[in-house]
């Protein structure tokens, strides 16, 4: 219907167009029109060409502007084309995909065949092993009637293995006890022979100590303080290096003193690996860290000074007034004597007490407390005229840290009768 009615409208088209042109033509061959300086039938002819040319255009014009096939058909018939190869080409691919896959379900159902005979064959071989559990089964009983038979035989053999079972473990027992013999032997071999090792080690020890002794002085005795001092811990470890190097050189000066030469200082030597780790953990302690150059031995005037390093976590550890400790002494015949030495007393619990919360002692003479003489005897003379129990309180001078020393405030006072022994 579409079509039919296209048609009718590009025959209207054209035929008024003609009808037009023709009316047009006959005027202008009436008037004996002229275009272009044309002669008048020339000019005829023009109009009539144009008017051709209008209706095939027009003609066009329309179908193309209403038909999308029309349009198709002069603009798009090359794409057309193309495409009609490439859906070709896809076609012949599509078809050889079904012919492959058309192949694969042939080899599938072959393999199908295969299978389903080879489920033949199991299903044959499973009969075959049913009959065979069938007589293994039959070969189970007589093995178990030959088991019964050898557990009789065996429980005969356990009775005469229950008999030389016996004998066994008394022979076992005798060998036992002279194993322990032997072992007792070696062990005391043992023990003389490591005995004997330790007296010719001691004996070395004697003699290198008595030539030591005849030989030279000694100068620093072994694990002595030479130096010490507080390292700032978590800081930059050359910081760390500067400060150690300078409590080293304090060390020199310390064993110059010493010595009691009148030349240059005399160096320390400490091993470099320990002198390296020093520095590593007192960077990495998050507090302050007591550092003690000691002598490494008996150090013997003219050789060379060696020292180890001693490395403590530093911290306050009395207040100044702190109370420390206090004990209580009868002085009921006191003398002279007998004052000096409960003080003497008091101040080795005074040095336990300080020791045990965190003072570092002197290697040498263990002892953590500093009072003077005056300070001592001053404590003596208000001892002397108390007659019975008195109570002896000691208390931190300022503040005091792991380093010491621990400067001491004795207290003295007389204890009341019936009043709790401190």
């Amino acid at each position: 219907m579409y079509g039919v009615l296209l048609i009718l409208v590009l025959i209207i088209t054209g035929g008024a167009i003609a009808f037009i042109g023709d009316r047009l033509g006959s005027k202008v061959g009436k008037k004996k029109l002229s275009l272009f300086g044309l002669r008048p039938r020339h000019t005829s002819i023009i109009v009539t060409i144009v008017t051709g040319i209008l209706i095939t255009t027009t003609t066009l014009g329309v179908m193309t502007a209403v038909s999308k096939d029309v349009r198709t058909a002069l603009f798009g018939m090359e794409k057309l084309n193309r495409t009609m190869q490439e859906t070709r080409a896809s076609l012949q691919e599509t078809q050889a995909d079904l012919a492959q896959a058309q192949q694969q379900k042939d080899e599938t159902d072959a393999a199908l065949d295969a299978s389903q005979q080879e489920v033949g064959k199991l299903e044959a071989r499973q009969a075959e092993l049913e009959a065979e559990q069938a007589r293994l089964q039959e070969g189970n009983a007589l093995l178990e009637q030959a088991k019964a038979a050898l557990l009789a035989r065996n429980d005969a053999l356990v009775a005469t293995n229950a008999g030389l079972t016996d004998r066994n473990q008394e022979l076992a027992g005798t060998n036992e006890r002279l194993t322990g013999e032997n072992t007792s032997l070696t062990q005391t071999n043992k023990q003389l022979t490591g005995e004997k090792a330790d007296l010719e080690k001691q004996t070395d020890l004697l003699k290198q100590g008595l030539i030591s002794i005849r030989e030279g002085e000694v100068v620093f005795r072994a694990g002595e303080v030479i130096a010490s001092g507080v390292i700032r811990g978590g800081r930059p470890e050359s910081d760390v290096r500067t400060d150690l190097t300078t409590l080293a050189q304090l060390a020199s000066r310390n064993v110059t003193v010493r010595l009691g030469e009148n030349k240059d200082e005399q160096d320390i030597w400490i091993y470099r690996p320990e002198f390296d780790a020093a520095v590593k953990t007192i960077a990495a302690a998050k507090q302050d860290m007591v550092v003690r150059i000691v002598a490494s031995g008996n150090q013997i005037r003219g050789e060379e000074i060696r020292g180890s390093l001693e490395l403590y976590k530093n911290s306050v550890i009395y207040q100044p007034k702190e109370f420390i400790i206090a004990r209580a002494y009868d002085l009921t015949d006191a003398q002279k004597g007998a004052a000096e030495q409960a003080l003497m007393a008091f101040l080795q619990e005074v040095n336990g007490a300080a020791t045990m919360k965190g003072v570092l002692p002197d290697p040498i003479r263990g002892t953590v407390g500093v009072i003077s003489a005056d300070e001592f005897y001053s404590v003596v003379n208000q001892l002397l005229p108390i007659h019975g129990k008195a109570v002896l309180s000691a208390y931190a001078k300022e503040a005091t840290d792991a380093l010491g020393p621990l400067r001491l405030i004795v207290k003295v006072e007389k204890m009341q009768e019936g009043a709790e022994t401190p």
